[in-house]
């Protein structure tokens, strides 16, 4: 009976003491346990384009345990914590393996800690060489292990094991020391991340380079002594250079990765479209250009796909860090004097509109427009000109010619459509508008190629994502291939590739920008030369300095840029002598019939309302059937009807024409709203 006796006491003894630890690690107090990461900005694949340091000046990146090389994990384990998966947060047998070797060599030979007791000490940075110390990292560690699944405590730990100085976490330390992510290791690599955690500042490897290799190959010995990797594979690792310095963290597109992280600073991942291989290739071409410029000049380029919208690359800089050149100012953003290459938007619009063709005659002589008098930059007059060839050479005369009969209210609605934000000194819109009197950014005239690119129709530019908007058009299909096509054979210099790529170059008012648009039938490409602070850069030229960038950056895009699309069904391919009467010489009046005719309804220059039903439109004059054309686009065939109901629903300025059967025409301009 006492046998019994003693036996009830002692297991009521031993329940009682695992009531009272259950009830102690129950009541423990859990410091914060999501950790703080690094917010980061990426590319379109995932990988790393920047990262900021947390709160408190340190490197965390956020880490899953699923992205990590499974040999890292193997290695770990093997190393610090064998019968993780088994224990509960306290590995009696290694504390009894740790305290046994102690008494007999007299100093600690081995730890008893666990990969859970290790996490219970980072997270609260607590003393490890008391027993205070000790008995608290089992508490908290028994404690973690009742809330958390194993997976969590191991992300714990990958999130907060010290890798040096101010790097915190496997994923901060790869990049760190490795320059790259933790996904796929090679065996010396991920023996060196173990071995940091156990002594980071002594075994950090730009300082004491001979003690982390000799901590690294102590991991190594132990992994193949279990088995984890091969004895060919340890020969190997101890072969491998132990890195020597510390690498920089990525810092690519820093200028759009501010912007994202201001506009959305409670977000901690922001994911874009940019191609990470183009993103660089374009920073480093920007730093070489830098050699070939003035001390405070920079540069700025941008990639956009025309036909999603995506941003693929953006440099807001030659060199983020360059104090003298401002180079923190993004020029992708900054409104500047577009020069001429606002150019092909005029000529597209009279194209669009009906008023020109691309082998119709300006004149290129000296005029003045109320006071305006512009003049040629080489102050030359060339007389009788083609559309096509006024705009290949960039003559001013005739773009304000056309600007003038658009008028410079429509270059700026055109403007909005493309979605284009653009600023004009004192509000009220010149003719100089043509000639870069405005203010508009970089980003902005990729954004209006990108509508000329895809066929006259807008697409909103994105970083992030395809924007889900209504697409205005800007210029009608014909028009946009107009201009692809005359700016595809535009002369170029010598040492510029022959090819057959839609570009035009820009040089603002006193020298102070110098730009270069083109696109391909893929890409649209934007690249601004000159000073953040808007000084003047003499004998500064867009054909010079920008189009050569340009260039390269479309020879880093492919060995040749795409094809440009082929013409559209309805694009009229006539020479200058085919051209019905109005389109031969702009501005020509050709005498008409008395009995010709004439629109009577809408008023020219009316602006109406979009309706559902369309536009009520009327002739007088004139023999039946009648052709209506918006924009030059046919919309209604051989009616025999004076009156028309025109299905006109987009709102947008439409140049309205109407021919009869012996081929006299009637227009007229106005906008739906």
């Amino acid at each position: 009976m006492k046998v019994w006796r003693w036996a009830i006491a002692g297991a009521g003894l031993v329940l009682s003491l695992w009531g009272v630890l259950t009830l102690w690690v129950a009541r423990t107090d859990l410091p914060a346990l999501a950790p703080e990461t690094s917010v980061e900005v990426l590319a379109r694949d995932g990988a790393l384009l920047r990262a900021y340091t947390v709160a408190d000046g340190r490197w965390r990146l956020g880490v899953d345990p699923d992205r990590v090389d499974p040999t890292y994990l193997a290695m770990l384990l093997a190393y610090e914590d064998k019968r993780f998966y088994q224990h509960r947060g306290v590995d009696l047998l290694a504390l009894l393996r740790a305290g046994g070797q102690a008494l007999v060599q007299g100093r600690v030979v081995s730890g008893g800690s666990t990969l859970t007791m290790q996490v219970a000490r980072l997270i609260e940075e607590g003393p490890t060489g008391s027993w205070a110390g000790k008995l608290r990292q089992i508490r908290l560690a028994l404690a973690l292990e009742r809330v958390f699944t194993k997976q969590d405590i191991l992300a714990l730990y990958l999130h907060h094991a010290p890798m040096g100085g101010n790097l915190e976490g496997l994923r901060a330390g790869s990049f760190a020391w490795l320059g790259r992510e933790p996904e796929r290791l090679t065996e010396a690599q991920a023996a060196l991340m173990i071995a940091l955690p156990q002594s980071p500042t002594a075994r950090q490897p730009d300082r004491h380079p001979a003690r982390a290799r000799i901590a690294r190959d102590r991991v190594l010995a132990r992994a193949q002594a279990t088995g984890v990797i091969s004895a060919e594979a340890y020969s190997s690792a101890l072969r491998e250079p132990v890195p020597d310095a510390r690498r920089a963290f990525p810092a690519h597109a820093p200028h759009l990765a501010d912007r994202l992280h201001a506009a959305a600073p409670e977000r901690q991942i922001h994911r874009t479209m940019l191609d990470q291989d183009l993103q660089i290739a374009l920073e480093d071409l920007a730093r070489v250009a830098l050699r070939d410029l003035p001390a405070q000049a920079t540069v700025a380029m941008m990639v956009a796909d025309p036909q999603t919208g995506a941003i693929l690359a953006s440099v807001g800089s030659g060199d983020y860090l360059d104090v003298r050149r401002q180079g923190f100012v993004d020029m992708t953003q900054a409104l500047r004097s577009p020069g001429s290459v606002l150019k092909p938007l005029v000529y597209g619009l009279a194209f669009s509109d009906g008023r020109a063709h691309p082998e119709t005659l300006l004149n290129d002589r000296p005029a003045r427009f109320a006071g305006y008098a512009p003049q040629n930059f080489d102050r030359m007059f060339r007389g009788p000109v083609s559309a096509r060839e006024a705009l290949q050479v960039s003559l001013n005369l005739p773009v304000v010619e056309l600007t003038q009969a658009l008028g410079p209210a429509r270059l700026m609605a055109a403007l909005r459509q493309a979605g284009v934000a653009a600023v004009v000194p004192g509000d009220v819109p010149g003719l100089a508008v043509s000639l870069g009197g405005l203010g508009v950014s970089l980003e902005g005239l990729v954004q209006l190629y990108a509508a000329i690119a895809r066929g006259g129709e807008a697409v909103a530019l994105s970083a992030t994502a395809p924007q889900s908007v209504a697409r205005h058009r800007v210029m009608s299909a014909e028009a946009a291939w107009h201009l692809g096509d005359i700016l595809a054979d535009a002369p170029r210099p010598a040492q510029l590739p022959d090819w057959r790529l839609a570009f035009k170059t820009g040089t603002s008012y006193g020298h102070r920008d110098a730009l270069a648009l083109g696109f391909d039938g893929a890409h649209v490409v934007g690249v601004w030369v000159g000073r953040a602070d808007g000084a003047a850069v003499p004998g500064m030229f867009g054909v010079d300095v920008a189009a050569p960038l340009l260039f390269e950056v479309f020879a880093r895009l492919g060995s040749r840029p795409a094809r440009l699309p082929p013409a559209p069904p309805a694009t009229v391919l006539l020479g200058h002598a085919e051209l019905p009467l109005p389109l031969q010489q702009f501005g020509a009046r050709v005498a008409q019939a008395r009995d010709a005719p004439e629109l009577a309804f809408p008023p020219d220059g009316a602006t109406l309302r979009v309706m559902s039903g369309g536009v009520l439109a009327r002739v007088d004059r004139g023999r039946a059937p009648f052709t209506w054309f918006a924009n030059g686009t046919p919309v209604l065939i051989a009616s025999h009807e004076r009156e028309a109901r025109l299905m006109l629903t987009d709102p947008g300025f439409i140049a309205l024409s109407v021919v009869d059967a012996d081929g006299r025409a009637a227009r007229l301009d106005m906008e739906l709203r």
